[in-house]
Parts: C-alpha cells; structure tokens; sequence
C-alpha cells in the first residue's frame, strides 16, 4: 500500500468510531428540534419560491409538500435516534444520511446556502463504511480510520474553500473592507461592540480570519500535542464567532469531533456511576470512564507507541 493509502486507512480504535457516530446521530436528532425546525415551515411556502439545489435537480426530487416535509421530519428524528445506539450501522447509517441530505436540500433551496454543513454530510455519508463498533474497544479498525479521515480532511477543506471564496470573489477587498463591521451591526454583542471601537482591529481580525482558513491544512503535518492544540485553536475560533456576531457553527464543530480521541468516552459506565451515587451506591474503583487497554502499560501507552490520547490530549491516528 501506498504512503498515501496508509495515511487514508490509518487505524483508529472502534470505540473512537462508536462514540463519534453517537455524537453525530444525536447531533441529527437535536438538528432537527433546535436548530433547523424552521425547514417544516416551508410546507407553506408557494411552491413557486421553490429554487432546487444542483443535486435536487440531478436527483430530480420533487417539490416540497406538507406531507414530504412531515414526513421526512418524523421519520428522520425516529432513525437517528435509533442509529445513535449504534445498531444495524450500515441499515440505519444509509437511511439516516439519505434523509438527512433532502432536509438539507430543502433547508437550502430558498435562497441560502450554509457551508457549515458539508463536514457533517460527509461524515454522515461515510459513517455506514465503518461497520459495527463498541463503546470503549480499543480494537484497532482501518475501515473506521478511513472514515474518520475523510470526515477530517472534509472538515478542513471547508476552511480552505471558503478562504478561496473570499480571494475569488472579494479579492483583497474582503480582508480591507468592512465586511466584519457589517456582521457586528447586523448581530453583534456587547462584547463585539467593545471591540469594534478598537481602530482596525476588525480589519486584522479579517487578515487573521483568511490566514488562518488558507493554513488549517497544516494540522496534518502535526501530530500529538501539536495536533491537539490546533485543535483546539479552531474550537476557540468558533467560540469567539458565537461570543462577537452569533453565529455558531454547530454542525461544523460536530464533524470537527473526529479528530478527537472520542474512544476515552464511555457513556454507559459514566450513567452507571452517575445512577450509583444518585442512589447512594457507592461506585467500585475499577468503574470508571476510561478502561485501559490490557496490552498498555502503567502509563496508558502501548509499548514504543503513541498510545490513546484522551479527549483534549494528543489525538491518535486520523
């Protein structure tokens, strides 16, 4: 195999996959309820405001009805649920991307499209490929590495796609005008006025903002620490996005989760000690959320490897 195919298939442990597809499915379930419930009120929308994406007319998907969109809310939302307990993954997994990729097609048909999206539809669509995982197993998958790198490198390209767009189409005149002054009139904080009444702060936010888009593929050149770090720089990005002009980018932070060492997460021993001492029953040492793997050492580290990193450590693999 090639370097290039090693990199795509490196193995990752499929309790990283396991909890990765919990957080996605449910991210699914609550998309719906809170952050695109307003899609069910283009069932009243005249259907000639009705502007089909490229992919809806390729897929030649009709034109949204009450019934359509009903019926893709309440069948979607039942699925992910019962996707997110890791169940027939590849049944549900299809199902589930299938559905969630028309609700997306009609969100995004009216005049508006979001790129926050595109990482959590490709991990939606390659999640299936996984196959079976289990919370906290540390065996080793290349299938789920593969998916998880994909989702990775979706992730980064949404940044620097989207730095392109601004050079393409703003030119040097997006990082030089007042495109983020704009964007804090529009809805900005208190905290974002504080700092628009700092001189050309906004402007070297907008240099930072494109630098940043144009270098995040370098978080492939790192690993460990490093890795983790930037990581981490690109959360506290997005932090400071909701604090200043509101706007979240949750499902992109979502997606974005697949850099992380998810495996270290075990949710089902987490709800019993939490269940233990919500009855007074005391939780015997050996339960708790991280389980070793028995082929470690004292320190947590496969002997002359990496090791698993656990969630704000160094990731391991893709």
């Amino acid at each position: 195999m090639s370097a290039l195919g090693r990199w795509l298939t490196e193995a990752v442990p499929r309790g990283r996959i396991a909890a990765f597809r919990t957080l996605v499915y449910l991210f699914v379930a609550g998309d719906l309820v809170l952050f695109t419930p307003w899609v069910r009120t283009h069932a009243s929308v005249p259907g000639e405001l009705y502007r089909p994406l490229f992919v809806s007319r390729l897929l030649h998907l009709p034109t949204p009805t009450e019934w359509l969109i009903t019926g893709i809310f309440w069948t979607l939302l039942a699925l992910a649920l019962l996707a997110a307990t890791g169940r027939a993954p590849r049944l549900l997994g299809w199902s589930v991307f299938v559905l969630y990729l028309h609700w997306m097609i009609i969100a995004m048909s009216y005049g508006k499209v979001d790129h926050d999206r595109f990482g959590l539809l490709v991990a939606l669509a390659v999640l299936p490929t996984a196959g079976r995982a289990r919370h906290g197993d540390l065996t080793r998958t290349e299938a789920g590495g593969w998916a998880l790198r994909v989702t990775q490198i979706a992730v980064i390209c949404t940044y620097f796609l989207a730095a392109w767009a601004k050079l393409r189409f703003g030119g040097l005149d997006w990082m030089t005008g007042s495109v983020l002054a704009r964007a804090v009139l529009r809805r900005g904080t208190d905290l974002a006025d504080v700092i628009a009444q700092v001189p050309y702060l906004l402007i070297a936010a907008q240099f930072g903002i494109v630098a940043f888009e144009l270098f995040s593929p370098v978080v492939f050149l790192l690993s460990g620490r490093w890795r983790t770090a930037m990581v981490g720089f690109f959360y506290s990005f997005h932090a400071v996005t909701m604090a200043t002009i509101t706007i979240s980018f949750a499902p992109h932070l979502v997606a974005m989760a697949s850099f992380l060492a998810l495996e270290r997460i075990r949710p089902l021993v987490l709800l019993r000690r939490l269940i233990g001492r919500t009855g007074g029953t005391a939780v015997p040492p050996h339960a708790t959320a991280v389980e070793p793997d028995p082929t470690m050492g004292g320190s947590g580290q496969p002997p002359g490897g990496s090791g698993q990193a656990v969630v704000g450590g160094p990731p391991a693999g893709p």
